[in-house]
């Protein structure tokens, strides 16, 4: 068995979420709870399909997320898996409705930051071991990083 990094390809301001489903209908569930989430939601999904056709299924409200989606789960290739590029809206925003699509397994991750995914390649196939996440702690938090945080989670309006 090998171990491979796929780098997540994205502007750094696109937020994705990675995941692991188990059928062919995953891209259309998760459209459907993407935009029932959030009204004029930007996104497009990609589910890498583990039999059959072993084709890589793509949904989305707009063109160039969706090929970004697609251009992703081609480099990460890992059956089952699929992965949204979110435009307008962040993971937090949509997080509970796709996790409650009947199909999906879990969640790898739900970033903006800088990411690579470990996979597995073992012949024909591939899967995702875990994912390195943006960076390693500096330290801990002090008064004033406390202070800065609630201040801005109150600016952007995820605290009252």
């Amino acid at each position: 068995m090998e171990i491979e990094l796929v780098e997540i390809e994205k502007p750094d301001d696109i937020n994705f979420i990675l995941g692991q489903s188990h059928f062919i209908k995953t891209a259309e569930d998760v459209y459907e709870a993407l935009v029932n989430a959030v009204p004029g939601i930007e996104f497009g999904v990609a589910f890498c399909e583990a039999s059959m056709k072993r084709l890589v299924r793509s949904e989305g409200t707009s063109d160039k997320l969706r090929e970004l989606a697609v251009r992703n789960a081609l480099g990460i290739g890992a059956g089952h898996s699929f992965i949204v590029m979110l435009g307008n809206a962040y993971p937090v925003n949509v997080l509970r409705s796709v996790q409650s699509v009947p199909e999906v397994v879990g969640i790898f991750c739900a970033t903006a930051n800088p990411t690579r995914v470990v996979v597995a390649v073992e012949g024909d196939q591939r899967g995702i071991l875990g994912v390195l996440d943006g960076h390693a702690p500096l330290g801990a938090e002090g008064p004033e990083d406390v202070k800065w945080r609630h201040d801005f989670l109150r600016k952007i309006g995820y605290k009252r």
